[in-house]
C-alpha cells in the first residue's frame, strides 16, 4: 500500500523564476521561489490553494526528471483535469471533464481540498515512480500528503467520502491516459519510427546525410539531459514522433497523419520553391551565431519602448511608446549586444533545473496570479473569485493549452520530420558554396557566400595576418563567422566569436547536450509560448504583464554554457505575447531553429491556446454534456 512505504523527509526548494513586476504604482517587487511559509499575494498573508501546492509539487518532479516537453505537458493537463473534476464535483454548474457526478458537502471547501489532493496525488505519484529523482519526488508527494493532514492510507474509490471522490477521479485519469495515444505503456515511445539519416557525431567535422531535409540524430561523447542526467546512450533517439495522434483538449484529431494542425512543410534544400528560403534561413543562425561575442562593444536597446509589439507570427513590431499601466515611456535598456543573445539563449533553453516550456509557463502564470490576487476576476470581468477556483481553473486551461500545443508541434514534428541547423550548416558547408557556379568549391547545394561572414577560404586569406590565417592548410573549404563552440572551462572563459569551418559549426548550447532530440518543425518553445500567452492573455483580460512591465535579471557571471554575461542583463518584456515570441527568438540566437521553425510554432500556439480558452470557458460554464 502507498501508505505503508518508508518515507523520508526532504526539504521543498523550488527553483522558479525571479521575476521583478513593476507594479503601476511605480514601485519594484520581487518575486521569490516559493516556499510553504509565504502566501501567493503581494502581502503574503494568504495561503496557497491545495491546487498551486500540488502544481508546485509537480513542477519540482518535472525538474528532477528527464526532460521531455510532451510528457510533461501531458503531465501537467492531467493532473489539471484531475484537480478540476474534484472541483466540480462540488459545483451544482461545472462540467467534469472525465468524472461527471455531483456531490453535496457541509463545508464545501474541505471537501474539495480534500478530493483535490486525492486526486493530484493518486495522479502523480503512479506517473514519477519510475521516473528520474523518484525516490525524492515520491517523498514531495507524501510529504505535502501529511502537512496537509490527509491519511495516504486511505486509498478506497467507493462512497463519497471527499478522499474516495479524489481516488475515484485519479483512477478515471490514470485508465484514461493508458488510452489516449501516447504508448505510456511501452515508454512514450513509437517503435516504428526509424531515423532517415545517420548520426551526426559532433566532435568530428562535417556529416553525411541521405535526406538533407529530414532530421538527424547526434551522436555526443558525453550526453547529458538539459538538467544535468546523465545518458548513457550516446546516440539521440527521436522524441515522440508520434505524439500529433495523442488525445487533445481544444483540438481536431490528426487524423492518419496524425497532424491536427498543418500550415505546410518548412523550406526545403533543392526545392525549386523553398531552395533559397532555407539557405537563407541557415545564413541567419550563422548570423545569429556571429553576434555571440561581448568584446565586439555593439549594444543595443531591449526595452519595450524598441522590441516587442509584432503581428501574430512576424518580427515586424518596434515597441511601445507608452506604458499602458502607468501612462509614461518606457525606459531604455541598453545592453551589450552580444551578453544579450547569450542570456536569452540561456534563460529561454529552461536549463540546468528545467521544468521544461509547459512548466516555465506554469511558473510565470503562478508569479502573475501572486502579483493580482487578491483581485482576481476571471477573464478580467465580473466578481472577485477566491484563489481555489482561480487556480483550477487557469490550471485547466493554461495546461489544456500547453498540452495542445505540443500534441500541435508535435505531430508536425513527427511528419516533416525536419533537420536542425547543426546538420543543415554542417552539410551544406561541407558540400561548398552555391553563390558563384563560376567560383571554386561550387555546389548547388552549398551554403551561399556572404561577405564577411560566410567565405571560401583561399591562399590569400590564410595569409599570414589575414582573417583566414587560423584556418590554414583548408583552402577551398568554406568559412563562417560564428561563435567558436564551448571553452574548455565555461566558468572563466569564452569561446568568442571568430572564423571556423562550417563543417565544425556548434549551437550555442552545452557541449553534452548539443541540440534536442527530435526534428525542429515547428518550434515546441514558440508553440508552448504562445498557447500559454493567449490563456493568461484571456484569462486575466490583459495582454499585459501587471503594472506593464515583466523583468528578469540575469546575474553577471550566471550563465552556464560558458562565462557571462559582462554586466547584468535584465530581459523585459511589456506582455505576454513579446514574452512568448522572445521564446521562440531565442532559439535561433541558441543556434536549434530557423525563423520557420518559430513563426509557423507561434501561428499553432495561438491556435492551440485560443481553442483551450474557448472549450474550458464551456466547463466553467457547465456547457458540456454529461
Amino acid at each position: 500500500m502507498l501508505g505503508s512505504r518508508p518515507r523520508r523527509k526532504v526539504v521543498l526548494v523550488l527553483a522558479s523564476l525571479s521575476i521583478v513586476i513593476l507594479l503601476a504604482a511605480g514601485g519594484v517587487v520581487a518575486l521569490h521561489p516559493w516556499d510553504a511559509s509565504r502566501g501567493p499575494g503581494a502581502n503574503g498573508q494568504t495561503e496557497l490553494s491545495v491546487a498551486r501546492r500540488w502544481d508546485e509539487a509537480l513542477l519540482d518532479a518535472i525538474r528532477r526528471a528527464l526532460p521531455n516537453p510532451p510528457v510533461h505537458a501531458r503531465n501537467l493537463f492531467h493532473t489539471s483535469v484531475a484537480m478540476w473534476d474534484a472541483w466540480a464535483v462540488y459545483d451544482p454548474t461545472a462540467s467534469g471533464y472525465l468524472v461527471k457526478e455531483k456531490h453535496t458537502a457541509s463545508d464545501v471547501a474541505a471537501a474539495r481540498n480534500e478530493a483535490i489532493s486525492y486526486a493530484a496525488y493518486r495522479v502523480l505519484t503512479a506517473r514519477f515512480i519510475k521516473a528520474v529523482g523518484a525516490d525524492k519526488t515520491l517523498s514531495e508527494f507524501d510529504d505535502l500528503m501529511d502537512t496537509l493532514g490527509y491519511p495516504l492510507t486511505v486509498t478506497t474509490t467507493d462512497g463519497d467520502s471527499p478522499a474516495a471522490v479524489g481516488n475515484r477521479i485519479a483512477k478515471a485519469v490514470l485508465a484514461y491516459g493508458l488510452n489516449d495515444g501516447s504508448n505510456q505503456a511501452g515508454g512514450y515511445s513509437d517503435p516504428s519510427y526509424k531515423p532517415v539519416n545517420g548520426p551526426l557525431v559532433v566532435n568530428q567535422p562535417g556529416t553525411t546525410m541521405n535526406n538533407p531535409n529530414r532530421w538527424q540524430p547526434l551522436q555526443i561523447e558525453h550526453m547529458i539531459s538539459q538538467n544535468g542526467i546523465p545518458v548513457t546512450n550516446g546516440v539521440q533517439q527521436n522524441v515522440g514522433p508520434h505524439w500529433g495522434g495523442v488525445e487533445s483538449f481544444g483540438l481536431g484529431p490528426g487524423g492518419a497523419n496524425r497532424l491536427p494542425i498543418d500550415p505546410g512543410p518548412p523550406p526545403q534544400l533543392g526545392d525549386p520553391a523553398t531552395d533559397q528560403a532555407f539557405k537563407d534561413q541557415a545564413v541567419q543562425v550563422i548570423r545569429d551565431s556571429s553576434i555571440l561575442d561581448p568584446a565586439s562593444g555593439v549594444t543595443v536597446d531591449i526595452s519595450p519602448a524598441t522590441i516587442g509589439n509584432n503581428t501574430l507570427g512576424t518580427n515586424d513590431g518596434h515597441g511601445r511608446s507608452v506604458n499602458p499601466a502607468t501612462g509614461k515611456p518606457y525606459a531604455p535598456e541598453i545592453v551589450n549586444q552580444g551578453d544579450f543573445g547569450r542570456a536569452l539563449a540561456e534563460f529561454w533553453a529552461d536549463g540546468p533545473n528545467s521544468e521544461t516550456p509547459p512548466g516555465h509557463w506554469n511558473v510565470i502564470a503562478n508569479e502573475v496570479s501572486d502579483q493580482m490576487a487578491p483581485n482576481l476576476k476571471i477573464g478580467g470581468q465580473g466578481p472577485n473569485v477566491d484563489r481555489l477556483e482561480w487556480d483550477v481553473k487557469l490550471y485547466l486551461a493554461l495546461n489544456g493549452a500547453v498540452h495542445d500545443a505540443a500534441i500541435a508541434a508535435w505531430g508536425a514534428k513527427g511528419y516533416y520530420d525536419s533537420p536542425r541547423p547543426i546538420s543543415m550548416i554542417r552539410y551544406m558547408g561541407e558540400l561548398g558554396q552555391s553563390s558563384d557556379p563560376t567560383g571554386p568549391s561550387y555546389n548547388p547545394e552549398g551554403l551561399p557566400l556572404v561577405a564577411g561572414l560566410i567565405e571560401v577560404i583561399t591562399k590569400d586569406t590564410t595569409a599570414a595576418g589575414q582573417r583566414h590565417e587560423a584556418l590554414a592548410g583548408h583552402e577551398g573549404q568554406i568559412a563562417i563567422k560564428a561563435w567558436k563552440g564551448n571553452p574548455k572551462d565555461p566558468k572563466t572563459q569564452t569561446g568568442g566569436v571568430g572564423w571556423i569551418l562550417a563543417a565544425n559549426w556548434v549551437p550555442y548550447q552545452a557541449s553534452t547536450f548539443v541540440t534536442p532530440s527530435f526534428s525542429a518543425y515547428f518550434s515546441g518553445h514558440s508553440t508552448f509560448s504562445r498557447a500559454a500567452a493567449e490563456v493568461v492573455t484571456a484569462f486575466t483580460g490583459s495582454p499585459f504583464f501587471p503594472g506593464g512591465l515583466a523583468q528578469y535579471t540575469v546575474k553577471q557571471g550566471s550563465l552556464k554554457f560558458e562565462a557571462g554575461p559582462t554586466k547584468d542583463i535584465t530581459l523585459q518584456w511589456a506582455t505576454y505575447y513579446d514574452a512568448a515570441d522572445q521564446a521562440g527568438l531565442s532559439r535561433l540566437y541558441g543556434g536549434i531553429h530557423i525563423s520557420t521553425d518559430d513563426l509557423n510554432g507561434r501561428i499553432a500556439g495561438s491556435q492551440c491556446g485560443k481553442d483551450a480558452w474557448t472549450l474550458a470557458q464551456r466547463y466553467y460554464a457547465g456547457k458540456v454534456g454529461g
